[in-house]
């Protein structure tokens, strides 16, 4: 049985139970307002007959009598006729006058005239109301017993003696003659209560699975179990909006890299992220290079429905910060594989002159042009002072950017007062800056005027490398280029790298122990100067290790 099925039937067996317990409460309260009301009745028709002057004179006459009255005088008295008439008047069961011996002097038998009551009559002689339920003569009855006092006196005087009782009954019969009426009200109330709670029970549940997506209670404990599993397990963030974009669950990996804190319960458009992971959500679609702190993340927003309705939004969140960075390293890699490639190439060709002079039997000419080799170098890279950089893997990586500088209308060149001899130990993440930095400053040197030059500075300090790029752009127009930017922003949000390439170089700094910063602003105010941004590596160079003797 299902669980929503038995909630529904404890539901009803509840209103059920209340309904009964209430029915039978108010039967009960039922009953004894007919009775009170019963004996009310009796005892005011008592009172009422026993404060008839007439009664109290005949019955203190009779009483004053010491003999007994005759039962044939008493059958055609006065008291008979009263009684007779407002027992017909009233529709009591009986109305019985007595005198202070207990004879009756009225009663609707007339055999029974001038014989003593059936019930106890001393409690009423000595002055007191009895209301009850008794058995008689004519059976069970609501009964008020009343004393009577002769003419002159006061109820209640203690100077007087009742001199006689008056005894008012109704039968049962007559009592409870509006119960079924009460009870049929009574069940009319509990079958309406009863249907008002089927209805309840039954919204109630049609809610119940509606909020739960008709899922019983043990499927959804399962389900929760399952989702501290996966999103606890993980690596990616995981973000769950309901269709009101508030946000329903959010894993510890996400809360880290979205650098949000208490994000259940919250709505997602006000955690204060960036407007790309907003717009990803508000449109269901991925965004990649989305720059948060010092990570460049993956955002992927996807709808989820189920059953054909639309139950929320799923936010898949990839950090691609060494995908991104191990990127730039594999760019760089690439330039100087083209770099050396070209050397290998030029090489083989100047080889084959030389072997085609000797095979002509042209030796000095071969020895010539060998020597000139050598006076020249390996590789004829359009950039000055490039020897200043002891390092041949970084040579190549500067003569490659120099040429895809020079296809672009830049001329690349390194500073004349560039001084590293050593060999590069960790080569990747200098050539990621360094390639990073450059590749920024020829962007902004092709927005600036005539000419567009780049500089390099190239330094050692013991194991550390300093770089230093200059450009000459427009120079920087924001305060601070290392913030995250819109990357929809159009080119000017791009230019020196902003967003995600000047971040990831200050990181692969920090990560050497070093950092990326900016050493001058420049600016069109400043003679047209563009840009100069510093970074320190640690740890890359080996101190111990040169290409050729320091000058």
């Amino acid at each position: 049985m299902r669980f929503a099925t038995r909630v529904l039937l404890l539901q009803l067996a509840t209103v059920a139970a209340v309904v009964v317990v209430s029915c039978v409460v108010f039967l009960l309260l039922g009953i004894q307002q007919l009775r009170n009301e019963a004996e009310s009745s009796a005892l005011n028709i008592a009172r009422t007959i026993a404060a008839v002057p007439d009664v109290r004179v005949e019955v203190a006459r009779i009483s004053a009598d010491p003999g007994t009255p005759d039962a044939v005088d008493l059958t055609d008295g006065p008291l008979q006729a009263y009684a007779t008439a407002i027992t017909s008047t009233t529709g009591t069961l009986f109305v019985v006058i007595a005198d202070d011996h207990g004879i009756r002097l009225a009663h609707p038998d007339a055999s029974l005239l001038g014989r003593e009551v059936s019930t106890d009559y001393l409690e009423v002689l000595a002055g007191n109301e009895v209301v009850t339920w008794e058995t008689g003569t004519l059976g069970v009855s609501a009964r008020a017993k009343v004393p009577i006092y002769p003419p002159g006196a006061a109820p209640g005087d203690a100077n007087a003696s009742p001199v006689g009782e008056v005894s008012v009954g109704f039968e049962p019969a007559s009592v409870f003659d509006d119960l079924p009426a009460l009870a049929l009200g009574i069940g009319a109330v509990a079958v309406g209560a009863l249907a008002i709670g089927l209805v309840a029970a039954l919204l109630l549940r049609r809610r119940f699975e509606r909020l739960t997506l008709g899922l019983q209670p043990e499927e959804l404990v399962a389900l929760l179990q399952n989702q501290y599993a996966v999103l606890d397990g993980v690596g990616d963030g995981v973000v769950g909006l309901d269709p009101d974009g508030i946000v329903r669950v959010c894993n510890r990996t996400a809360e880290e890299m979205l650098g949000v804190r208490d994000a259940v319960g919250k709505p997602f458009a006000e955690l204060g992220l960036p407007p790309l992971v907003v717009a990803a959500v508000a449109d269901g679609t991925a965004r990649d290079g989305v720059v948060i702190g010092d990570l460049v993340l993956y955002v992927d927003s996807r709808p989820v429905q189920r059953g054909g309705r639309a139950i929320g939004d799923v936010l898949i969140i990839r950090d691609r910060t060494g995908l991104v960075a191990l990127t730039e390293r594999l760019e760089s890699v690439r330039a100087m594989t083209g770099a050396l490639r070209a050397q290998r190439h030029e090489f083989a060709n100047r080889l084959h002159v030389a072997v085609g002079l000797l095979d002509a039997e042209r030796p000095d000419e071969a020895r010539a042009f060998l020597g000139e080799q050598v006076a020249r170098g390996p590789v004829d890279y359009p950039v000055a002072h490039l020897d200043l950089i002891g390092d041949a893997a970084l040579q190549s990586l500067v003569g490659a950017k120099a040429i895809e500088a020079g296809e672009r209308g830049v001329r690349l060149s390194v500073a004349s007062d560039t001084l590293l001899w050593q060999r590069l130990d960790s080569l990747e993440d200098v050539a990621a800056v360094l390639g990073n930095l450059v590749d920024n400053a020829v962007t902004a040197a092709v927005r600036g005027a005539e000419p567009r030059e780049v500089e390099i500075g190239c330094y050692g300090d013991g194991d550390a490398v300093v770089l230093a790029v200059a450009d000459s752009g427009p120079g920087l127009d924001v305060d601070d280029p290392f913030a995250a930017r819109d990357s929809s922003a159009g080119d000017d949000a791009r230019v020196h790298g902003w967003g995600i390439g000047l971040r990831l170089s200050r990181e692969l700094a920090r990560r050497r122990g070093g950092d990326v910063w900016v050493i001058d602003r420049g600016g069109r105010g400043d003679g047209g100067r563009g840009a100069v941004f510093g970074a320190r590596l640690e740890g890359v160079l080996r101190p111990d290790t040169h290409d050729k003797d320091t000058p």
